[in-house]
């Protein structure tokens, strides 16, 4: 397991990332370059943006890097 996830040819350091987009950018300005993309937020306010596939293997990253759920705990049992 490495604390690194390739976004855009970047090697992103897990800890740094603060926030994933759940839907991608749309802003609709004609000149924009985001649009499509998934904005994955870093610390100090810094952002990178990511294809579908890129934003899922963040998320899939930062699950296993976390520990990510048991599969074995379906339901919670008080």
């Amino acid at each position: 397991m490495s604390i690194f996830c390739v976004v855009d040819d970047k090697h992103i350091p897990l800890y740094r990332v603060m926030w994933v987009g759940a839907v991608p950018h749309y802003c609709g300005n004609e000149d924009c370059e985001r649009e499509g993309q998934y904005e994955i937020r870093l610390e100090q306010g810094e952002s990178v943006w990511a294809t579908k596939i890129e934003r899922d293997a963040m998320l899939d990253s930062l699950d296993q890097w976390q520990g990510g759920p048991d599969p074995e705990e379906d339901h919670w049992d008080p």
